[in-house]
């Protein structure tokens, strides 16, 4: 049974910085596609940075420059650098997984298993 479990989440000012970790039981990182997902207030579950299983990364325009996706096939975890960040980066950020991805940012309606996410909330 595939279970992804996001750490890391807080509360920061606008310009500050989070790592978001999702510790994967049940598939091994480097033969799943993974991504990033998140959810703000009223909004719809947007892919934020996706990595593909021969590691080609790809990010949403809003996030190009400031978040970097990676993962520790070792430790079988999945990361989220996120860099200088906006008010507009409010949510919760979500990890999934498929066996097959398509190119570009990664698409919510694509991804099979999820964890339950953590809250990222940016203050100005």
């Amino acid at each position: 049974q595939v279970q992804l479990v996001e750490s890391g989440g807080g509360s920061v000012q606008a310009g500050g910085s989070l790592r978001l970790s999702c510790a994967a039981s049940g598939l091994t990182y480097g033969r799943w596609c993974m991504g990033w997902f998140r959810q703000g207030p009223g909004k719809e579950r947007e892919g934020v940075a996706g990595i593909d299983k021969v590691g080609r990364t790809n990010y949403a325009d809003s996030v190009k420059g400031r978040f970097t996706i990676s993962q520790d096939n070792a430790k079988n975890t999945l990361y989220l650098q996120m860099n200088s960040l906006k008010p507009d980066d409010t949510g919760m950020y979500l990890c999934a997984a498929v066996w097959y991805c398509s190119s570009g940012a990664p698409r919510p309606e694509e991804f099979t298993y999820w964890g339950q996410g953590t809250q990222v909330t940016v203050s100005s």
